[in-house]
């Protein structure tokens, strides 16, 4: 439940240019054996997600460079597959930009679990502080 993955917008439909073409399997998309079990991959991410306390956050490529493996688009893609569960809020893009679509929900658990937020001149806040709510994993 990220959100930052919405289907493609009218007449955006199809294959971009760094999408495999259809005669071609998306490496990323689960194949039919992988549907009913959670890769490792995407478990290793899930655990780290599940690891990063209240009040902070890690970046879709803070949680890659963790785990030395894929990066924030792989991170990304778990989180759309499988992270509805997960405090999918606390993974951020880099710039701490809210992810589009949820900015309602993922301000509701921020403002609830006092994570740093940065001051819009124009409303409610659009950014998480990445300077002070970034977690660099282990300890709090």
């Amino acid at each position: 439940m990220t959100g930052g993955h919405r289907p493609p917008a009218p007449g955006r439909e199809g294959p971009g240019p760094e999408r495999p073409g259809p005669e071609e399997p998306d490496p990323e998309e689960p194949g039919p054996e992988e549907r009913g079990t959670l890769p490792d991959f995407a478990s290793r991410v899930l655990d780290v997600t599940d690891s990063i306390p209240p009040g902070r956050v890690m970046s879709y490529g803070d949680v890659a460079e963790y785990l030395g493996q894929g990066g924030p688009r792989q991170v990304g893609r778990v989180m759309a597959l499988w992270g509805g569960s997960a405090p999918w809020w606390r993974v951020v893009h880099a710039d701490g930009s809210l992810v589009r679509g949820h900015e309602r929900a993922a301000l509701e658990r921020y403002r609830a679990e006092g994570t740093p937020l940065r001051p819009s001149p124009h409303g409610p806040p659009s950014r998480v502080d990445m300077r002070l709510a970034r977690w660099a994993g282990g300890g709090t």
